[in-house]
């Protein structure tokens, strides 16, 4: 059987572990019915998870390819298929496909380069499989500049994993903004793009942002300002995806599917995108 049909044929997984991360954010660990990881995957790449009688989705793998022994995919309530997830129950049972999509070119557009993470809100998720990716194997890579921002300190996903691991690599700098003061934040306060242009990147690092899509509006217009050229931004978008396979039509843009030749993205890339996405 070949990769692609492989893609196709649903596995029977099992939600093993679910971690509040915001009001609104959980994530779920799944393994198999016998504890193994359900299949291999690369930075970026996204899995359909499904309900039988509620519906499937897709959803980006936020665990690293280098976690050998689970995956884990943190969701924003948002949907019906969502709603439901964050209802569900350890133990609850799910299928799930995959690996689709186009992953970051983490082994040779950023070998050897600094890199700059900027993400916005939920926007994390699809970037810390890279981001520990990239942390598990630091000599491959220069500087990691991390710059997350969200509405309120609560909303920060990851929050945990960033404070007691990411803030102590030595190759790490984190940069953290919430959009208003808060009592108990004694960090940054002020939205993400306003934070990029603040902290002045040499424009010697790959870029790569994810988040909504006027937080990337902003935030592309400021690496510009900054002189980043688009050829070094890098940006996701498993948005409007369904099949996964590129047979349904629903994400295509322009002479593009954003589940076969995305959904990781060089902004230059994008220019030749239909205004509509």
């Amino acid at each position: 059987m070949n990769n692609r049909a492989e893609t196709l044929i649903p596995k029977i997984g099992v939600i093993t572990d679910i971690r509040i991360d915001t009001p609104d954010v959980k994530t779920f660990r799944v393994l198999t019915p016998d504890g193994k990881k359900v299949f291999d995957h690369k930075p970026g790449q996204c899995a359909m998870l499904s309900i039988p009688g509620v519906g499937e989705a897709m959803f980006s793998i936020t665990s690293s390819p280098t976690n050998l022994e689970y995956m884990e995919f943190s969701i924003k309530k948002c949907g019906c298929v969502t709603e439901w997830l964050h209802q569900a129950e350890v133990g609850q049972a799910v299928t799930i496909r995959g690996p689709y999509g186009r992953p970051f070119p983490v082994d040779d557009e950023f070998a050897g380069k600094d890199l700059l993470f900027i993400a916005g809100g939920i926007g994390l998720a699809p970037l810390r499989s890279v981001i520990n990716y990239c942390r598990y194997y630091p000599k491959r890579y220069g500087k990691i500049d991390i710059v997350y921002g969200s509405r309120s300190m609560s909303d920060l996903v990851d929050y945990k994993e960033i404070v007691d691991e990411w803030v102590n690599d030595e190759n790490v700098n984190v940069h953290l903004t919430i959009d208003r003061e808060q009592e108990g934040w004694t960090g940054h306060v002020g939205f993400v793009p306003n934070y990029v242009k603040e902290l002045a990147f040499d424009t010697n690092k790959t870029a790569v942002l994810c988040g909504p899509p006027i937080m990337i509006k902003f935030t592309l217009e400021g690496l510009s300002a900054l002189g980043f050229d688009k050829t070094q931004i890098y940006t996701t978008m498993e948005l409007r995806m369904k099949c996964g396979i590129g047979k349904c039509g629903r994400c295509n843009i322009g002479s593009k599917y954003v589940c076969k030749d995305g959904p990781v993205f060089r902004m230059d890339e994008l220019d030749e995108l239909p205004d509509e996405y």
